[in-house]
């Protein structure tokens, strides 16, 4: 095992979502910890196996706040105001944060499942209507990602488009910052603002919530209206980007491989391990996850610096045969799925159960109603989106 000093590595590796970047292998079995340079031209530290991945993501001592101090190393310009890239960390008031996690847990809302099927097959029912071929990505996963995240909100499910062409700019990553980035930023927080304080106010959701909270006697539980506004619309944009994604790939991976889609149709109690594991396989987080060192910390064979950046590569991490045998396999029936799909540590996405119950109410559906569902096109005729937090493609062109 071997690490290097120099910058050897460019990073992020291939856009593709369908192939797994041929680097990462490589990376994991002779560079667990690899010096590389970003797109910024920062250096930084690539971190590929699953337990080093593990040691960072709950190590304290790595930091995301701090990656975006002004003067750090960067993985990409910031395209966000720096105080929400620790949106959830941010967040100090006990009323505040019960109110966001309320409303992320599947439980809060005893009728979400029923909507969220009842959307899936309304969805399908245009698709099917309509005749292949189709776009999945504009009919499907999109607006029924959208309308969960409009309904968790308190938000008109008309709203969804206005609200995802805001996302395709605000995570955008980009070597140095861009025009278009503070105003796109700002236009969707005024679109949260004024819905919060429309008259009469939101009842429902999160800013339902919200508009409660501000009415609160607790002198500690009361925050300002743009911090609020500001929660939302981070919540809004990291859940419906990364839903929509991972549906994107699992879809790709059901379509190319339909002996699984068969599995779930005739078993349709082992969904929740499908997921789990499809979670694990699929490649959208399209950069590696970022951390600033606040101390000299060994990783591996090599002692990160104060201030260092460290980019943890997730599908290095959920590939490790070490802790995966024959990653590159979907199987249904793994033992164990320590995936690190959702983080770990203090981050550890605290939608995951939800995410999980959004996926396995859409592919239920999906494999159910459409079960000749194939690409309509070769898979490496798809187009990846270059440039983006996420691994999407364009278009999800489906026949069936």
């Amino acid at each position: 095992m071997t690490t290097t000093a120099e910058p050897e590595f460019t990073f992020p590796l291939s856009r593709r979502g369908d192939v797994l970047p041929e680097e990462a292998a490589l990376l994991r079995d002779r560079h667990p910890i690899a010096r590389v340079r970003t797109m910024t031209g920062d250096d930084a530290w690539l971190v590929s196996t699953y337990a080093l991945a593990k040691q960072v993501l709950e190590d304290e001592r790595f930091s995301l706040k701090d990656t975006a101090n002004p003067g750090v190393p960067r993985q990409y310009a910031l395209t966000i105001p720096p105080e929400v890239v620790n949106n959830m960390g941010n967040i100090n008031s006990a009323g505040l944060r019960n109110a966001v996690m309320k409303t992320l847990s599947p439980r809060a809302d005893r009728e979400l499942a029923g909507r969220l099927e009842a959307e899936a097959h309304r969805l399908l029912d245009l698709l099917v209507e309509q005749g292949p071929p189709a776009d999945l990505r504009d009919s499907f996963t999109e607006p029924y990602s959208a309308a969960l995240h409009c309904r968790l909100l308190g938000l008109p499910t008309d709203d969804w488009r206005r609200l995802m062409s805001g996302i395709d700019v605000a995570f955008i990553t980009s070597p140095a910052p861009f025009e278009g980035s503070a105003p796109n930023w700002y236009k969707d927080l005024g679109y949260m603002l004024d819905r919060l304080n429309a008259d009469p106010g939101p009842t429902e959701g999160l800013l339902g919530r919200f508009a409660e909270l501000r009415r609160s006697p607790d002198v500690s539980d009361r925050v300002s209206d743009e911090l609020l506004a500001t929660v939302a619309l981070s919540l809004f944009g990291a859940g419906a980007v990364s839903t929509s994604a991972f549906l994107l790939h699992a879809i790709i991976a059901l379509a190319l491989r339909p002996e699984l889609a068969e599995r779930l149709r005739a078993e349709p109690a082992v969904i929740d391990r499908a997921v789990d594991e499809l979670l694990r396989y699929n490649l959208s987080i399209g950069d590696a996850l970022p951390r600033l060192a606040l101390a000299d910390v060994r990783v591996g064979e090599v002692l990160v610096r104060k201030g260092e950046l460290v980019l943890v590569l997730i599908e290095g991490a959920n590939y490790d045969p070490a802790v995966f045998p024959e990653p590159e396999r979907i199987d249904f029936d793994r033992a164990a799925n320590p995936h690190l799909a959702f983080g770990a540590g203090r981050h550890f996405c605290p939608a995951s159960a939800l995410g999980r119950t959004h996926a396995e109410i859409a592919l239920t559906a999906l494999v159910q109603r459409l079960p000749e569902l194939r690409l309509a096109l070769p898979a490496d005729q798809l187009a990846w989106r270059p440039g983006f937090i996420k691994r999407l493609p364009e278009r999800l062109p489906v026949v069936w």
